[in-house]
């Protein structure tokens, strides 16, 4: 019986040490997000969000097309579309319209708010129902960005704080809607990242040559900056995310959002910036809230899990000692 806890959904719990592999694995998709923001203002030219996220979804989700060779069906066609412009669509332009216009810090303390939104839309798409554990770590966690991120200088750009806040709800509910619908029969997560990357790259096309006209200069920097993100950041980036949301409770892939600007953090340690004691703690709070957030759903479900089996195994030794006293006494 399910009280406080998260109800069950999904496939079943996986084992403990595989769900942890699962949990490292996923966490490689917002590490690598991390480096959007420095890829995004010191490579890539600036005022074309949309021929960025276009140059980030498109290519990766052919090509994984062209791996699979699996196209959607049914109802699928309108669920991809749908995924695929939360996922991508929206959240890429936004994303680079909150990196152009918006300090580092800002843009990431925004994104870190990711968890609460995924906790908030659960409820009603999913009926789960999160815990005070999960909660309050997701609050930590924003706190803990925040003391890392946000500097005195800090500026609000009003565009850039929509296009944050955008970004950040758009990514949620991609997140509620990918684990309500899961996956269809024979396919993995390289074909619904195929699927989305395709969807949100063919719907960013014509309005990238709409709204900014045509494509900047690439140069060679550039160009390594679309690589990047097309690739590590979008493709491999967005399958193991995906693989991660099918293979984990929500409430705990959720929370791994949170690396992203800490990561971003230690890229600016890298190029020279440093962090103050109170920046250190909350780098160290920002990390133990997603750790912690893991730790609920694990070790809670595991030990009622492990008490239900013993009580099933007390009732049927009860059972075969009844039967032999009862053959004993015919």
């Amino acid at each position: 019986m399910h009280t406080s806890t998260e109800r069950a959904s999904g496939p079943p719990r996986i084992p403990y040490a595989r769900q942890w592999a699962t949990v490292a694995l996923t966490a490689l998709a917002p590490a690598s997000w991390g480096t959007t923001y420095v890829v995004t203002t010191e490579l890539l030219p600036p005022g074309h969000p949309l021929f960025a996220g276009m140059l980030r979804a498109l290519p990766g989700g052919l090509l994984a097309l062209a791996i699979t060779r699996v196209l959607p069906r049914g109802d699928w066609w309108w669920k991809a579309i749908v995924l695929g412009a939360l996922n991508i669509g929206a959240l890429y332009p936004l994303l680079f319209v909150a990196a152009e216009r918006l300090p580092g810090g800002v843009a990431a303390t925004l994104s870190a708010t990711q968890p609460l939104m995924v906790a908030g839309l659960a409820v009603a798409l999913l009926h789960v129902r999160p815990t005070a554990w999960r909660l309050t770590w997701g609050v930590l966690g924003v706190v803990g960005v925040g003391l890392v991120v946000l500097g005195p200088q800090a500026r609000l750009d009003a565009v850039g704080v929509l296009a944050g806040l955008g970004g950040t709800a758009t990514m949620a509910a991609g997140i509620v809607l990918t684990k309500r619908w899961g996956l269809p029969a024979g396919v993995g997560p390289l074909t619904l990242t195929g699927w989305q990357l395709t969807a949100g790259g063919l719907l960013l096309l014509p309005l990238a040559f709409a709204i900014e006209g045509a494509p900047p200069r690439i140069d060679a920097g550039a160009a390594g900056g679309y690589l990047w993100l097309g690739s590590v950041g979008g493709l491999v980036a967005s399958t193991l995310w995906f693989r991660g949301i099918g293979k984990l409770p929500v409430g705990a892939s959720a929370p791994l959002v949170l690396l992203s600007p800490l990561v971003a953090a230690v890229i600016g340690v890298a190029l020279g910036e440093s962090l103050s004691p109170l920046q250190t703690l909350g780098f160290v709070l920002a990390l133990g809230a997603l750790l912690a957030a893991q730790l609920n759903s694990p070790n809670l479900s595991g030990r009622m899990a492990r008490g239900r089996a013993t009580e099933a195994r007390s009732e049927q030794t009860e059972q075969h000692d009844d039967r032999v006293r009862e053959g004993r006494t015919r």
